[in-house]
């Protein structure tokens, strides 16, 4: 029940506490696979998980594109607006960001990367092609990676947060180039292409082939050759990301270990499939999803059973401030 939640992360202020109730409801509505794996999460932790879904929720509801009417201009200054509305609690007065705000504060979460996550953002309203991979990768830092940084210090660590926070932001880009594999189609639809230009133009890809593809429903040799490699990629990161579990709380471990497994596994599928991208989208079935998330469930009360929270959030001294991870592998 979200009041258990709340009590347990010491949160009494009735404002705040609807606060992120709102944010709840958001994640319950409009994030189901996250939401879900929040329940592996302690109780305490859970209204912040929240919280910081909301704030992105926020953003994602400004790009919408169900919402035509909204010019490029009109939905960038709104992007602005949510910008300088988190800068000040009081001038807010939306209470998804008065709970943000409060989660920043109480686990030390750095402003600058909310402003980076919307930077991404605005990226979006006018950038449909990455020349290369370093152009990718200043997009990924601001649309994935700093959500695993801004969750790192609610998730907790077993050392300092900062040699935990390159396998935080690895993950986080791990999960979001698998989306980028598996939404190709979908992406074209919008006129967008989240894979580096040179290096799909090293197989004689380019987006008119891309398009080539998806007006027939089939992959090309040469793109399932570009695709198999960008795969390669996507697998070392989430190698990389994998240490990183083990610095982390140990009742915050089978979340993060579900979560990995999971989202690996449509990497998996996109390749037993043999790259077919186009007019299909690899899955992880609902049984498979429910033995590996009862599995972490279990691993999760158990984890909570033998283990004690700090106050802080964290198992050790943790600061985020002079964190800055855009150059791990």
């Amino acid at each position: 029940m979200t009041r258990t939640e709340l009590d347990a992360a010491g949160i009494t202020d009735p404002d705040l506490r609807r606060s992120y109730h709102l944010c709840r409801e958001l994640n319950a509505a409009h994030g189901k696979t996250f939401f879900l794996a929040t329940r592996l999460l302690a109780p305490d932790q859970r209204p912040a998980v929240h919280a910081l879904y909301g704030f992105a929720r926020r953003a994602d509801d400004i790009l919408d594109e169900f919402q035509p009417e909204l010019t490029s201009a009109e939905r960038a200054a709104r992007l602005q607006a949510l910008a300088g509305q988190f800068s000040d609690a009081d001038a807010a007065g939306d209470p998804v960001l008065a709970a943000v705000l409060h989660t920043a504060d109480a686990y030390r979460i750095p402003r600058r990367l909310f402003d980076a996550f919307l930077e991404s953002m605005r990226m979006d309203l006018s950038v449909t092609d990455y020349p290369n991979r370093a152009a990718l990768d200043r997009y990924v830092y601001g649309s994935a990676e700093v959500i695993g940084l801004q969750l790192l210090p609610v998730l907790g660590t077993t050392e300092s947060v900062e040699a935990a926070a390159p396998y935080a932001a690895a993950l986080g880009k791990a999960f979001q180039l698998t989306n980028f594999l598996r939404d190709v189609d979908e992406d074209l639809a919008r006129n967008r292409v989240y894979l580096p230009a040179d290096e799909l133009a090293a197989h004689g890809v380019d987006r008119e082939l891309l398009l080539w593809c998806r007006t027939q429903q089939r992959v090309d040799p040469k793109v399932r050759r570009a695709l198999a490699e960008q795969h390669e990629i996507t697998r070392d990161i989430y190698a990389f990301a994998r240490h990183g579990i083990d610095l982390l709380a140990p009742r915050s471990r089978p979340c993060v270990a579900t979560a990995l497994v999971l989202y690996g596994e449509i990497l998996d599928r996109i390749e037993a499939d043999d790259f077919e991208v186009f007019g299909r989208r690899a899955r992880v079935g609902t049984a498979r999803r429910i033995r590996v998330g009862a599995t972490g469930l279990l691993r999760a009360w158990q984890a909570r059973r033998t283990t004690v929270p700090s106050r802080s959030g964290s198992d050790a001294p943790h600061s985020l401030d002079a964190v800055d991870h855009r150059e791990h592998g």
